[in-house]
């Protein structure tokens, strides 16, 4: 790769695992679980103080209220409750941000409710109108070609397209499933040429070998996988040694 790029790297963090202090000096921004699927006030605290340790653009990562099963499972919710968590959620990592002295930049909804979100009119609706609900403009991550994308530029939300570092996907770009056992990529060198190929060639080699046209400007390591500190510092190096700035 000649061609300078630049990229994000995020990571979705606060979720439990304890691992933040490690992975956070790879980031540029982070997604801190608030209250829905996994985090409190005391996890937003301490996550956000080691983003701003780090100079960490710092985002709210709501999900369906669904701890037991890590938000990772769909809900049927009227529209007025979701919205009402999705929203409270934002609120109260604000309420941290504010006690902290620091800035909210985006919001990246968590597990099933992203990928619901993702290609379900209804939802990515509700979404949004809790996000345009803040005071403020804000940043919404969300996949290439997704419902929720076309949604938020309609309505001037502003996006940046996500990709995952760690996840395998399918032909129409969703993600493999993770009771799969090709859902997650742990292998440093294969995690490495994935990316790399979205951000330079703005294609994905999917689960069939074919090469499905992507759009990549903020790429995410899941913060709960395995091996994500040695997977994101690899990343990390890889990406600069490629001549990808990361900002």
């Amino acid at each position: 790769m000649n061609q300078v790029y630049a990229i994000d790297i995020n990571a979705d963090l606060g979720e439990g695992v304890g691992n933040e202090a490690k992975i956070m000096p790879y980031l540029s921004s982070c997604n801190i679980a608030c209250g829905g699927h996994a985090g409190d006030d005391e996890t937003m605290n301490q996550v956000v103080e080691l983003a701003k340790k780090n100079r960490v653009k710092i985002g709210a990562h709501p999900s369906f209220p669904d701890p037991e099963n890590f938000g990772r499972i769909p809900m049927e919710m009227p529209c007025a409750a979701l919205y009402h968590t999705v929203k409270s959620q934002i609120t109260r990592l604000m309420k941290v941000l504010r006690s902290n002295d620091a800035q909210l930049h985006h919001v990246k909804p968590h597990g099933a409710l992203y990928n619901q979100a993702a290609s379900d009119k209804r939802t990515a609706i509700v979404v949004l109108e809790a996000v345009k609900s803040i005071p403020f403009p804000l940043q919404l991550y969300v996949p290439f070609g997704s419902v929720i994308a076309d949604l938020a530029i309609e309505e001037g939300v502003h996006i940046k397209y996500e990709v995952f570092a760690d996840r395998n996907y399918n032909d129409d770009l969703s993600l493999v499933s993770r009771k799969l056992s090709n859902a997650l990529i742990t292998d440093k060198s294969a995690m490495s040429e994935h990316v790399i190929r979205m951000v330079s060639r703005g294609r994905v080699k999917t689960i069939t070998g074919k090469e499905v046209p992507i759009k990549a400007e903020t790429i995410c390591v899941h913060g709960d996988n395995p091996k994500a500190v040695s997977l994101v510092k690899y990343l990390h190096k890889q990406l600069r040694k490629n001549q990808v700035e990361i900002q």
